[in-house]
């Protein structure tokens, strides 16, 4: 398998996925200041496109629109041209999107009737939430039998995220205070290698990446990733990014946490059945103990230590909880479902001319 050589930049913008992505693209790669009018223009695709969807959650034009201005704060990209990051214009079309995601969340995953009073009931409930999640369906079916193809696919999807990890998450930090807030650095700074650039668990990824013959660019792989995918991230990204919901991201940190070592595991385990070596098995091996440990801190501490400091989050903490396991298990079900009807995960290109 042949490395590639690691980029720190975007060179290119994506392909449009509709008439809203396609609005928003041009925007961003425009050589001159655009003009309130092509703002209004793009606005009114928004509406049009948020009145007529299905199911945002699928919803191609709309996902890879919102992922375009979440990408506004994170970087890199570099095909985008001017000082976009807090045009009062886009922040607006952000949350006209915004308001359906979480409407549409707060349906799919609505809460239970009697919610925890307590941080240490807090913690019991998401341990509990969590226990099903945490036996994986798609980890264990590639374990047996996901092929070569299928295992690359699957570093595709993951690396949307993967590459930024931790990120979405660390929008809370200044947002939180005392118990919680400690919790929440002794895990994050974990995640970024505790002082170590080459223990980045982002850097970890991409040698995984290299290692397999991939591309470890940042969003190198965008054009192919579908809306579901995107839709993961944009929930993350959404939590993150509005202070008002610092209950929700840190919920779902702790969902997050909790179902991630034992499935690391066997993704390990599908990757060694394929004759892989340390280099794309570390980043798995890695999370199998990371994540043991993490998943206590962040129930009992980050998200019991936020619910004792402010219960009026409790009920926050639960919805991003169970956001989590919800869109992360609309990923998964989308894989297993592609390759077991002998499909592909990915998206279909169209053909060049």
């Amino acid at each position: 398998m042949t490395a590639q050589v690691f980029s720190d930049r975007t060179q290119t913008a994506p392909l449009p996925r509709g008439p809203v992505s396609e609005a928003l693209i041009a925007v961003l790669t425009s050589d001159s200041e655009v003009a309130r009018a092509d703002l209004e223009v793009l606005r009114a695709r928004v509406v049009t496109a948020l009145e007529e969807t299905d199911d945002l959650f699928v919803d191609e034009d709309l996902q890879l629109t919102l992922f375009l201005l979440y990408l506004l704060h994170y970087g890199p990209a570099d095909f985008i041209t001017g000082d976009w990051e807090w045009n009062p214009g886009l922040i607006g079309i952000r949350r006209l999107i915004e308001a359906q995601l979480e409407a549409a969340l707060r349906v799919r995953v609505p809460l239970p009737v009697q919610l925890p009073a307590t941080g240490e009931d807090v913690a019991a409930a998401l341990f509990e939430m969590t226990a099903d999640a945490a036996r994986p369906t798609l980890a264990t079916w590639a374990a047996r039998n996901a092929s070569v193809e299928q295992m690359r696919e699957f570093l595709i999807q993951k690396s949307i995220y993967t590459l930024r990890e931790a990120d979405p998450h660390s929008w809370a930090i200044p947002r939180l205070r005392g118990r919680a807030k400690a919790a929440l650095v002794e895990i994050q700074a974990d995640e970024y290698g505790g002082g170590d650039p080459q223990r980045v668990h982002a850097e970890i990824f991409a040698r995984t990446l290299r290692g397999f013959g991939l591309d470890d660019t940042p969003d190198a792989y965008l054009d192919v990733v579908p809306a579901v995918t995107l839709n993961s991230l944009n929930t993350m990204s959404f939590f993150g990014l509005n202070r008002r919901l610092r209950g929700a991201i840190v919920g779902h940190l702790a969902a997050f946490e909790m179902t991630s070592s034992i499935p690391n595991k066997f993704y390990s385990r599908a990757f060694g059945r394929h004759d892989c070596g340390d280099e794309v098995t570390d980043y798995f091996d890695e999370h199998v103990e990371a994540d043991a440990v993490h998943e206590q801190i962040a129930g009992r501490d980050l998200a019991g230590g936020l619910a004792d400091s402010d219960p009026d989050l409790i009920a926050d903490i639960i919805f991003g909880a169970s956001a989590c396991l919800y869109v992360d298990d609309l990923v998964g079900t989308h894989m297993h479902e592609s390759w077991t009807a002998g499909r592909s995960s990915l998206r279909d290109l169209p053909a060049t001319p």
